[in-house]
């Protein structure tokens, strides 16, 4: 039988108060307290919280504070991956980040969802994983639903609400976003 942490991570329904989840969540929020306010500035104590916070990025991350996220451990980087100010990854499920993507401020990363069917929300929830590729630029207050793939050297716009997979080499804005141009070549895409 699985735990409800193997559940998560698998993408199943799982019970979100489970001792087990609750415990490292409080450990991820005691790091985050550390990160956001007593380190803040970046430097050895932060780049150390880091480590801790999310083993599973490359040494290169870079993190502006203050920053959240759920778990941590469910965050893989790349090399020189960058977070502006007040991003936000709900790390419920694997969340994989190429190398040399940068993040604007406030852009959120949702892994979590719940249940159409309002009985079974009460209890469980699941995740769906989100996947970026290298040589990306998610715009300031981007939002990536859960699910998401988004190929090599794309760029989503400003605010955007990316809703489905954005093909390598691609623009996307707008809400729900929308491949608006061919990143290649400078081609574009017909409207």
């Amino acid at each position: 039988m699985k735990t409800e942490k193997e559940k998560m991570v698998a993408g199943e329904l799982y019970y979100a108060l489970d001792p087990e989840l609750v415990a490292d969540r409080r450990q991820a929020k005691q790091l985050l307290h550390r990160l956001n306010i007593t380190e803040y500035v970046v430097g050895p104590g932060a780049l150390a919280v880091l480590r801790e916070l999310m083993p599973n990025t490359h040494p290169s991350l870079y993190i502006e504070p203050p920053f959240q996220c759920d778990y941590g451990y469910n965050i893989y980087c790349g090399e020189n991956v960058y977070f502006n100010v007040q991003c936000t990854i709900l790390d419920v499920m694997r969340v994989t980040i190429g190398s040399n993507v940068m993040f604007g401020p406030g852009a959120q990363l949702y892994t979590a969802t719940h249940p159409l069917d309002a009985m079974l929300r009460r209890t469980q929830e699941f995740a769906r994983p989100i996947t970026i590729g290298d040589d990306c630029w998610i715009g300031g207050g981007a939002i990536l639903c859960p699910g998401v793939t988004i190929g090599d050297r794309c760029v989503i716009g400003a605010g955007a609400v990316v809703t489905r997979d954005v093909p390598s080499d691609s623009l996307a804005v707008g809400n729900p976003a929308r491949v608006v141009r061919n990143l290649t070549a400078n081609g574009t895409l017909p409207d």
